[in-house]
């Protein structure tokens, strides 16, 4: 029997229609049960639905052996992804496995000068001073004498008042002179503050110098003939000279360092009432309507005449280019001249929207093309210009009349002497023209005003026969000074 058993089993083996259970499952027999499961997992209640491999899964073909194809899925989560690398990220991360290997000292001694090597080969620039926008070139200059009129009205440039808050304007004059006899006529400019600190007035028939840093005063000029009066003084640019009026229709020309008067110069036919200096030309204006221009390096002085007046001229002033001269008189004309040495002596712009007679005239130092322009009792407005054009940019009913006007560039003012009725001083902010402040203490109207060389303080001189000196326009006036109970009073003469 067991001979038997032997042989069936020899049979068994060589016989190759029969499946062999022993050996090892098919390769497509595997992958197709690992798919099944896998199905059936995903459908399973009790297990979580992974819908993204199951949605990635990409079906295969692969060749049977009847030279079909057939379907198999591939395995889950898809193929594989291998991206491109370039050698520049080679050698970053060359760099920083080799980092992780160096000590600490090493890495921050080195660390800077190399991400900034790293930064500018990986990027093209350096990542710790890159900037999101950057402007390059220079803006473009404005044309050969290109003027901004509107730069005065919305100037950036910052100013002490606009750096300190706050500002103390004392409302009692730092010191009172007194000016005995001065005439108290509203058409004569009787006072001028000169580049040397010294300080002139004419009172009656003499003229005083009073020296602000020192305090000495002296008697440059006396008239022989006592009927008449000092009408004008006006010193000039450097203030070693100093050009007098006077009512016998002279101009004379003083050297205050010898207190010798080096020449008298005729022409006028009545008083000469106000005197403005531009460079060596004098200007002086008369009674007459005339405006005589004196050369007085020579001497044939008289160069021309402005003739556009028809009754006193009262008010004279060159603007700091030394462009134009401005002209105000009692027939209530405001007129602009040009320097001019042809024979065309036309004015440029003849302003007539004044009501009253025109004493009080002042250019801007800062805008060369604005004058202010103030009006008599009859007016009692202030008037800016754009001498350019000729038209009138503002104007403000100060309800007085205007004698006398004056800016003030440390703060960007404007001041105002008045007469009837309010006879006090006042302090504009320009170009807005408002109140700043209000200086009183004057009994009888203001008749001139000047500025001191460092346009710290206004000098006014009234016909109550003082002359009061405020200190208003430090640019360091901070705080609030100590109270004297005592204000010094110092006599002319």
């Amino acid at each position: 029997m067991s001979h038997f058993g032997f042989e069936n089993d020899i049979h068994s083996v060589l016989r190759l229609d029969m499946p062999i259970t022993n050996a090892p499952i098919a390769r497509w027999q595997r992958k197709a049960s690992t798919s099944s499961s896998t199905n059936t997992n995903s459908l399973s209640p009790n297990k979580s639905v992974n819908r993204s491999v199951s949605l990635s899964k990409t079906p295969s073909k692969t060749p049977g052996k009847n030279g079909k194809t057939q379907n198999t899925p591939s395995k889950a989560g898809g193929d594989r992804f291998i991206p491109t690398r370039n050698n520049k990220q080679l050698d970053v991360a060359s760099f920083l496995i080799s980092k992780e290997n160096e000590p600490m000292e090493e890495i921050a001694s080195t660390t800077a000068p190399k991400q900034k090597a790293w930064s500018v080969t990986l990027n093209g620039y350096d990542i710790e001073e890159a900037k999101i926008l950057h402007l390059g070139g220079k803006p473009l200059n404005a044309p050969e004498g290109y003027q901004n009129n509107l730069k005065v009205l919305y100037s950036q440039v910052p100013t002490p008042v606009s750096i300190k808050k706050s500002r103390y304007i004392s409302s009692v004059p730092e010191r009172i002179l007194d000016a005995p006899d001065i005439k108290n006529d509203f058409y004569l400019n009787l006072m001028d503050w000169g580049r040397q600190n010294l300080l002139a007035v004419g009172l009656a028939n003499h003229v005083y110098l009073w020296d602000a840093g020192a305090g000495d005063i002296v008697l440059l000029k006396k008239m022989e003939d006592d009927g008449e009066h000092i009408c004008s003084v006006s010193w000039s640019k450097d203030g070693n000279f100093l050009a007098i009026g006077t009512s016998d229709c002279k101009v004379e020309l003083w050297d205050v360092q010898y207190q010798k008067r080096l020449r008298s110069m005729d022409g006028h036919l009545a008083r000469v009432s106000c005197l403005c200096w531009n460079d060596h030309v004098l200007s002086s204006g008369s009674r007459s309507g005339l405006i005589h221009q004196h050369d007085v390096r020579v001497a044939d002085h008289h160069i021309f005449t402005f003739g556009g007046h028809t009754q006193e001229v009262c008010g004279l002033t060159w603007s700091p280019d030394g462009k134009y001269l401005a002209s105000g008189g009692n027939d209530n004309m405001v007129y602009i001249w040009p320097m001019t040495t042809g024979s065309e002596y036309q004015a440029i712009h003849s302003l007539n929207e004044h009501q009253g007679a025109v004493k009080a005239l002042a250019w801007c130092p800062w805008q060369p093309n604005i004058l202010a322009s103030g009006g008599g009792t009859s007016d009692r407005h202030i008037r800016i210009w754009n001498a350019n054009s000729g038209s009138c940019i503002s104007a403000l009913d100060t309800c007085s009349q205007v004698s006398s006007l004056v800016f003030a560039p440390n703060y960007k003012e404007l001041v105002s002497g008045h007469g009837f009725a309010h006879d006090k001083v006042i302090i504009w902010k320009y170009p807005s023209l408002s109140k700043v402040a209000e200086l009183e203490g004057h009994e009888d109207r203001v008749l001139n005003l000047a500025l001191s060389p460092d346009a710290s303080t206004v000098a006014s001189v009234a016909a109550d026969e003082t002359i009061r000196l405020w200190k208003s326009f430090e640019k360091d006036a901070v705080k609030k000074p100590k109270f004297t109970s005592s204000i010094i009073q110092q006599h002319i003469r």
